[in-house]
């Protein structure tokens, strides 16, 4: 009995798991294969397998020059520059996405309740939004790895 109900409960949320994934269509479709030979070991762990790195550790955490950063996976328009700030976490952090340019998935993870933010263009991982920005503006701190963007420099 517990070796049907176990049965029974894995194929529950393999089909939940799967529905989900066929829900999402993205503009871009690359196998596993063809993103692993386009981005770093890195870039593939976060964006493509919803790693995170190290708070303090990436290469735009504390990063305020003018300009537009792009996915790095695809090079989808995510985030001006002038919705940057410090926000002392350790991680990239914008109060708000280009509109249209991110699409929001609720993660379980870890035992917390959050709310994923990914590419709409490709689907890469980009990090979490939490409603702890800047209230002046739109309240909201999108906590981005720098892995999963680059920064393109104003002209």
């Amino acid at each position: 009995m517990k070796k049907l109900l176990l049965t029974l409960c894995l194929s529950f949320f393999t089909s939940c798991n799967s529905q989900n994934k066929k829900t999402m269509d993205f503009e871009v479709k690359k196998t596993d294969a063809e993103w692993k030979a386009q981005l770093s070991n890195e870039e593939y762990r976060i964006l493509r397998e919803k790693g995170t790195e190290r708070a303090f550790t990436g290469e735009y955490y504390d990063h305020f020059e003018k300009g537009t950063y792009v996915c790095a996976g695809c090079g989808n328009k995510l985030f001006d520059s002038n919705t940057k700030f410090d926000s002392h976490c350790g991680w990239p952090s914008f109060d708000k996405a280009i509109k249209g340019a991110t699409i929001y998935k609720q993660d379980l993870s870890f035992g917390m309740v959050r709310t994923e933010v990914m590419c709409a263009k490709c689907g890469g991982h980009l990090g979490h939004v939490f409603d702890d920005g800047p209230q002046e503006t739109t309240g909201k701190r999108y906590c981005t790895n720098s892995v999963s963007i680059k920064f393109i420099p104003e002209k």
